[in-house]
Formats: structure tokens, sequence, C-alpha cells
């Protein structure tokens, strides 16, 4: 067999080197080594941990690192023959974790374990593990009969296509519409960097003028900045119409019969297992017990903000009326917000842009972040990436010694998806030889790239998702745990798993954390402190608008997997709750389901709700040190011992209590969100 990079390389993923013929053959190999090795380990009967748990575990996490950067290069280097090779695995994959996770006899194994005097040797986190694991089974269908587990394999195998699927449609019709500009009194009010990076992206398609697309950071511009109202309602009508029956794309890349078929299968899913529903399947492994705990801790947010987000809604549109504007439509809302938040507070996101040059950003991150958990960090650059832009970075100890790494990539392309996420390349584990395998990540954001001949410069929303992402990498990267399924966030319960990220957000809005990621890109000056005020003063405009959109999505995602019927009409759900919470009501072409990736083809399903139930325990951990001191290092390390290092060790509350002392209040994030209750 030729050499194939993507089977056992000793380090890092070697990108340059992958190729996609390489990738079917390195994971057809690599689980027909995974069906030998459970083989082998069944045969030999020893169901002591070394021989089972830390055996399979060596295998699994082959085959994790060699699909990781494929999946990772999918997403950010997207090419045909690539996303070709990737979908060819998929059901492969599917089929075997499936049929792991339905192995009666590796059950047994895993069951006589627990119930062997070994057990009561291993450390909490090795119990822990194991407990999670026979849930694992159980929640695979291991208990099924034969029938309904060959339904439940096949049910898996086209879920895993159809959520590929919907990503797939999403990229292909956001990037299909495009809109070529030569007169520039159409894009009158554009922001310069705005100007400056559609004017590069026509220059890299030989073409004169500006090049506008539907990636995020050129959307939001036109919807913020763009005094032609035609241009923001032709741009609003194609982004939030993308991929589905309306619109200038309709029917060509329409995620609607793949949105329906899902729903179906994970409802089928479900009721095999025993559930009424997706939704208390998906609650099976979350902090939240119940579906009615969680409608009742929505409703509960939506009542104590609705009304003064009705009031900021008024506000927006008496101001508008006052310039002249009535009859607000959606694609005017940004657009007079933006104006508003100028006319109130002197302050746009613009204007401070040249202050966040991403370089002084990045330093000024590592600065907080040190000074919060004491470590350092280092640039490499002899590492092999995907593209020029990515850099990569070790998290250095006290005593010189690597602790953990991560690539980051910055900017928005041609072939990446939008958004913004972490993942891992590489987990915290203790080796089958005793070695410490440390950990990997990869941060990946969608920022506008670098243009016009100036240094990529943020705005303050985008340095609160880059503080976010990287809270997510901490919580990766700073875990003290050597067993796979509960290092950094694996086993952490996904509605616990936003709480490093939120949590670091906070740093953003500090003046202290202010000071160190902010300096001019030409000068290198501090944040003025009148801009700074203007910026702390503006922090909670228009967040009851904003916390009521989080709780439409939360709303709408749990009742579609909670009260799934063959006849339930996804848009009518979306309706109802609209009527129900939304202040701004969309139009009928608005088909935002149809482009909601986090619960179609993320990990969100059934809890999106997660956000917000992540966001009360990073107020509250964020809120001691607000009584103990911004940069207090006893508190830090607190979090970092208590939060960080232990993982999906034991249960999130636990571990919360441990930090806060308490149990959490929902009043510190009304109280940072600027809602009077």
């Amino acid at each position: 067999m030729s050499h194939n990079p993507l089977i056992d390389y000793p380090d890092l993923p070697p990108f340059s080197e992958i190729r996609p013929e390489h990738v079917k053959p390195a994971v057809e190999q690599l689980i027909a080594d995974g069906r030998q090795r459970i083989e082998t380990v069944l045969k030999a009967g020893d169901v002591g941990y070394q021989a089972l748990v830390a055996a399979l575990d060596e295998e699994d996490d082959r085959l994790g690192k060699a699909f990781g950067p494929v999946g990772h290069l999918n997403a950010v280097a997207q090419n045909e023959a690539l996303r070709e090779a990737y979908n060819a695995c998929l059901p492969l994959l599917s089929e075997y974790g499936t049929e792991v996770g339905q192995n009666s006899a590796l059950f047994a194994a895993y069951q006589a374990l627990h119930d062997s005097a070994e057990f009561a040797t291993l450390n909490e986190a090795q119990r822990k593990d194991i407990d999670n694991t026979l849930r694992d089974f159980r929640l695979s269908g291991v208990a099924l009969g034969e029938e309904d587990k060959r339904r439940y394999m096949e049910n898996a195998k086209r879920l895993s296509e159809l959520t590929t699927q919907y990503e797939n449609q999403l990229l292909d019709a956001t990037q299909n519409w495009k809109k070529h500009v030569t007169d520039e009194q159409e894009l009158d009010g554009l922001p310069e960097t705005a100007l400056a990076g559609t004017a590069d992206r026509a220059r890299a398609e030989g073409l004169d003028g500006w090049l506008l697309t539907l990636d995020f950071p050129v959307y939001l511009a036109v919807m913020s900045h763009a005094r032609n109202r035609a241009l923001r309602e032709e741009m609003y009508r194609a982004f939030t119409s993308r991929a589905s029956d309306q619109g200038p794309d309709a029917g060509r890349f329409d995620n609607g019969p793949v949105m329906g078929e899902i729903l179906a299968l994970r409802d089928a899913q479900a009721k095999l297992l025993g559930f009424g529903s997706y939704a208390e399947k998906s609650l099976a492994t979350k902090m939240a017990r119940s579906v009615d705990e969680v409608m009742h801790f929505l409703h509960d947010l939506a009542l104590k903000a609705k009304p003064q987000a009705e009031k900021e809604l008024q506000e927006l549109q008496d101001f508008a009326a006052e310039q002249g504007a009535t009859d607000l439509q959606p694609w005017d809302i940004g657009f007079w917000s933006e104006r508003l938040r100028e006319a109130r507070y002197d302050l746009s996101d613009e204007a401070l842009r040249p202050w966040f040059p991403a370089e002084k950003v990045i330093d000024g991150m590592f600065a907080v972040v040190g000074k919060l958990f004491g470590i350092r960090f280092r640039q490499r650059d002899d590492v092999d990436t995907w593209h020029a832009d990515v850099r990569f970075f070790e998290l250095v100890d006290d005593d010189g010694g690597v602790r953990a790494a991560f690539y980051l990539d910055m900017y928005a392309r041609t072939g990446k998806r939008g958004g913004a996420w972490m993942d891992d390349a590489r987990i915290r584990r203790r080796r089958l030889d005793g070695s410490l395998q440390t950990p990997v990540a990869y941060l990946t954001c969608n920022f506008a790239p670098p243009a016009g001949g100036k240094p990529g410069l943020l705005t303050h929303d985008e340095v609160v998702t880059l503080f976010h992402e990287f809270g997510h990498g901490l919580h990766h990267m700073l875990t003290e745990q050597e067993v796979s399924g509960i290092s950094g966030i694996n086993g952490v319960a996904w509605d616990a798993v936003e709480l490093p990220s939120q949590f670091l957000e906070n740093w953003c809005w500090t003046e202290e954390g202010l000071a160190m990621i902010s300096g001019h890109y030409e000068t290198g000056e501090p944040l003025p402190k009148a801009m700074l005020d203007k910026m702390l003063a503006a922090k909670n405009f228009q967040s009851a608008m904003g916390m009521m959109r989080q709780l439409e999505f939360s709303l709408f995602d749990m009742r579609l997997h909670a009260e799934y019927t063959p006849e339930l009409s996804i848009q009518k759900v979306l309706d109802e709750v609209r009527d129900e919470v939304a202040v701004i009501k969309p139009p009928a072409f608005n088909r935002f389901q149809n482009g909601f990736s986090h619960i179609f083809a993320g990990g969100y399903a059934a809890g999106y709700y997660s956000y917000k139930w992540a966001e009360v325990l990073s107020s509250d951990a964020y809120s001691r040190f607000e009584e103990e001191g911004t940069f207090n290092e006893d508190t830090g390390r607190a979090f970092r011992d208590n939060i960080l290092a232990l993982g999906g060790s034991r249960e999130p509350m636990e571990l919360f209590k441990a930090f806060r002392g308490r149990e959490p209040s929902v009043e510190p994030l009304l109280r940072h969100s600027g809602i009077d209750v």
C-alpha cells in the first residue's frame, strides 16, 4: 500500500500532503483496524480497564485524528473532490459508530468492568467515562431487537448524509449569489473596510468596481450602513431566503425537503429508543431535566425581557420617523439601529475598527488569558497549515513545557463555510504506552480580511466573537483530564459547554481588558477614554431585542423537536413562536430555518436553549470576578481548576457550585444585559 499520510501520523496533521484520494482508503483501513481490535479484545475476555477501555480508545483516537483534519478541510478549504471524498466516508463512519454502539458483547464487557472489583480502584474520571459509555450504549440502541437495530443504523447513516447535504446546500446558495456594482453611488454609506474588501474581491475575479457577496461581513456592512434602501432589500431577500423555495435561487439549493426528512428520522430514532420525542432524547445527556423545565426557563426570560424589547423597538421607530423613515421593514432595522446608536452614543462599530487591529487584539487576548490563568503563548512558523493566513500557537506553562496548541484561521474566503467555531484537532489523553498526548484546537472565524493595504481591522462585535471561540478553545486546551471521553469539552453536558466561551467575553467589556486588546493600527495609541465611555454606555443598546431573538430561535428549536408529527409544518411552528415572542415580524418570504445550521447540521438540535442556559452560568461566574477583582489571580485559578481543568469528569452543577459556592442565579444575566426586572 502506498504511503497514506492520514494513517498514524506522529504529530500534527500533514495538511499539505492530504489528497482527496487518500481519504476513503484511510478511513476504510482504520475502521477495519477498529473492528479487528474490538474482536481481539472480546476474544481475549479480559475486562480490565487497560485491556478494554484504553485499548479501544487507542483505535478511536487514530480514526478521529485521521478523519478530523479531512472534516476540517471540508469546512475551511472545500473543493469538489474533497467534498466528494468527505461525503463518501460519512455513511461508513456512521455505520461503524452505530455498529460499535449496538455491540451487545462490547456492552456486556463494559458492564462487567463496571460491576467488577477493579471499578472501585479507578479514578473518578475513569469511572465517569465508563458510566457515560454505558449510557451512550443505551442511547445507541444496544438493547433493541435485531430488526430495530438495523433500522436505527440505517436512520443514523441517512441522518449523517442529510446534515451534510444541508450544510453543503447552504454554502452553495451563499456562494452562488453575487452582485457586481460599478457605480460607487449605489454603495453610499458603506464603510471604507467594506468598500476595500469588495473591491479586492472584484479584482480577484477580473472585474472593475465592487463585488458584493452574502459572506456575513459584507452582508452586515450593507444592512448596517448602505443608504441605498433598494440594495438593502435586495440583499436581505437573498440572504434570508438562502437554500429555500424563495428568493433569487428559488428551489435550486432548497433545504426544505432535507429539514423535513431530518426531523422525521430524529423522531424515529427517539421513538425506537422509547423516548416520547427527539427533544426528550436530547435532554437525556444535558443539565436540564425535561422539556417542561426548558420551556419554563425560556418563557420566564421572555416575560422579563419582552416589555423592554418592545420599548426599544418603539424608540427605534420614533427615531427613524423623525428622519422621515416611516413603515420600517426588516431590511431597515439594522440601518436605523446603527444610526440611532451613533446619535445616542456618538459611536459606531465602524468608528471603533481602527482601534482593534487583529494583531493587537490577538496579543491582548493572550495577555488577558495569561493574567487570568497563568499561561503564555508563542507562535510557531514551522507548522504545516491549509492556507497562508493560518497561524499556529503553543500554550506554554511557567516551567516552559508545552501544554497545548491551536491553529488560528481568522478571515472569510471562498470555499470556507461561514460562522465561527472551535473544534479539536487532537485531545488530551494518556496513550496506551503511558505517554501523554497534548491537546490541539482549531479556532476558525470569518472576519473581513485585510484590504486596501490596511491590516485586518475588527469591529468590537468581532472581538467578542474571537474571545468567545477562544473560551471554547481554553476549555479544550486547559483540561487536566487524561481520559478521552471526558477530556476538554468531551462529556460536558451540552447546555454547560457555552459557559467558558460566554464567560471570557466579559473581558472585552472591562476597562482593564480593553486597554490590553485595543491600540490604533497606525499610531498604537490606546482607545481614548471618551470612546471607551461611550462604548460601555452603548453595551446594552437593544439588548432586550437581541435576547428576544435568541429566545425565538430556542423556542422554535425545542418545539420543533418536542412536538414533531409527520403533519407538522416547520413554518407554522416558527410563525407561532414569532407571534408569541418576536418584536419584529419577518416577511413571508423569510426562510430563516433553511439556514439555521446550528440545529439542522450542527450539534444544537433540541439544544439551542443552551446558549441562554449557559449564559446564566457564565454571567453568575463572572459576578464573582466583579466582587473579587477583574484580574484576581486566585479567582482566575479557581475558575481554571474547577471549570476548565475538570472537563466532563463531574456534573456541571457540581463544578459550578464548587466555583461559585452556590447554585446559579439569573439576576447577573439580566443585570449584565441591562434588563430591568
